[in-house]
């Protein structure tokens, strides 16, 4: 669809985000005024994967792994290599909510990251049509969360808003992980299982409603079941998962080009971007721009103290 198209399903939004979500637009509105764009321009990006119904989704393998005295989670994200520039390490400082770091394209509010209270989310893309505009939009549930004070706070607050396309976010802080698989119709909630939750690009459980799953991305299913395997092997014997360990799992190649670190290759431009850890109980991020085992840059990321 051409771009006036795309703004005019973005703007459909709108009721359900005035009623309910002001801040948000208030926040969008700042930054289209900051950078010159329109309102309903910085809109559409921050809801395009309900414009896009999922045909252009973002595909990543994701984790949480919690234990002993360690929880922490990571996700390698994978889109077209072209969309390398405009990722940002985003950091917001705000009033009676968290305070965030979060790794998010330009002018999209909410992506993966964590907060000052020690939450944490990750994304996975889920190829199935379907747009439910009383919802909320994905991004914008991926700050949703990122605003909560606790694992079960975020919880909440999903499951009363629901999400309005399909994806699955997996929301943790100190005390455990949940999965919400999401469609646009409703929220199923994958918990732990021997201390861990991992998710790839499809339908792990059964949706209500006419949800229609496409086959977004062959390898999905191979690297679901490739990083349970990795972190069955790397906390072996009761052995807690480490920072280096779990990115290490991240830099894995088996099944290349369709790999947890991914490889773009002659018929896909999508290979991974940026690989993220967070340890929640540090409160603290390691980022890797670029296929991790080819990193472009390193760095740390903290969420400013409240």
């Amino acid at each position: 669809m051409d771009w006036n198209t795309a703004k005019s399903h973005a703007v459909k939004f709108l009721p359900l985000l005035q009623k309910e979500w002001s801040h948000y637009i208030e926040e969008i509105r700042g930054i289209a005024d900051g950078s010159g764009q329109t309102f309903e321009d910085i809109l559409a990006i921050n809801v395009r994967t309900e414009i896009s119904m999922g045909l252009m989704a973002d595909g990543c393998t994701a984790f949480y792994w919690h234990g002993g005295d360690s929880s922490i989670a990571g996700q390698n994200w994978d889109w077209e290599r072209a969309q390398r520039d405009n990722i940002i390490a985003l950091y917001i400082e705000q009033n009676d909510r968290p305070n965030i770091s979060q790794l998010t394209e330009a002018g999209i509010i909410g992506k993966i990251g964590l907060n000052s209270s020690g939450v944490s989310v990750t994304l996975n893309a889920i190829r199935a049509r379907g747009v439910d505009f009383n919802r909320l939009p994905t991004h914008l549930a991926l700050r949703a969360v990122l605003d909560s004070t606790s694992r079960k706070v975020a919880i909440d607050t999903i499951s009363k808003s629901g999400v309005a396309s399909s994806c699955h976010l997996l929301v943790g802080d100190r005390t455990g992980g949940t999965g919400l698989e999401c469609s646009s119709g409703d929220v199923q909630y994958l918990e732990m299982s021997d201390g861990k939750v991992t998710h790839a690009n499809h339908f792990y459980v059964s949706h209500i409603g006419n949800v229609k799953e496409a086959v977004f991305l062959e390898d999905s299913t191979y690297r679901g079941q490739r990083i349970d395997e990795l972190l069955r092997k790397a906390t072996e014997n009761g052995q807690p998962l480490s920072v280096s360990a779990a990115e290490h799992i991240l830099e894995d190649k088996g099944n290349y080009p369709g790999a947890i670190n991914r490889g773009s290759s002659e018929t896909s431009a999508v290979e991974t971007l940026f690989s993220i850890v967070m340890d929640l109980n540090s409160v603290s991020a390691t980022v890797r721009l670029g296929k991790p085992t080819e990193a472009l840059e390193s760095f740390s990321m903290r969420p400013p103290s409240n």
